[in-house]
């Protein structure tokens, strides 16, 4: 990000602190403009001609950019939680709670539940109620997905 000083073009096309258009105006009135109301120049893109530029307020624009960049930067994972189908109650609390921990850092979650024998409607009623209690938190990405001996489903944070 480009700001004050550091923009080099003879002039540049200005946007107000309320996001109103002052048209083309030289680099240096727009810097004086910026000074009397004791705001930043930020240069919003160089493709242009005039560059694009508007007034924020200080510090407002370093705040952005930080916010931009955690945003870019992260790339969301997929995390794994065992569970069993004859699972307790403060078991279940405990790996939920795991989980949404998990789905407020911005991760996913794969829960993936060992069938063992005729235990197949006991593991859905389980995955089932694992995400009715995680909904406000993250949605599925996939249904139960019955595979072999495991079945899994994904959730994505919200």
């Amino acid at each position: 990000m480009i700001m004050n000083e550091k923009i080099k073009a003879s002039e540049v096309q200005l946007t107000g602190i309320e996001g109103e258009d002052l048209g083309v105006v030289p680099t240096s009135e727009a810097l004086a403009m910026a000074k009397k109301l004791k705001v930043d120049l930020v240069c919003t893109s160089l493709m242009s001609s005039p560059p694009p530029c508007k007034l924020v307020g200080a510090g407002a624009a370093k705040q952005e950019a930080q916010q931009a960049k955690k945003k870019e930067g992260k790339v969301a994972k997929l995390k794994e939680i065992r569970l069993t189908p004859h699972i307790e109650e403060h078991d279940y609390d405990t790996k939920k709670q795991q989980a949404e921990r998990i789905l407020k850092s911005g991760d996913a979650v794969l829960f993936t539940v060992r069938i063992q024998g005729k235990e197949g409607a006991q593991v859905k009623a389980l995955l089932e109620a694992l995400i009715k209690d995680l909904k406000p938190l993250g949605s599925k990405k996939t249904g139960i997905q019955l595979s072999g001996k495991q079945a899994t489903v994904q959730i994505d944070p919200v």
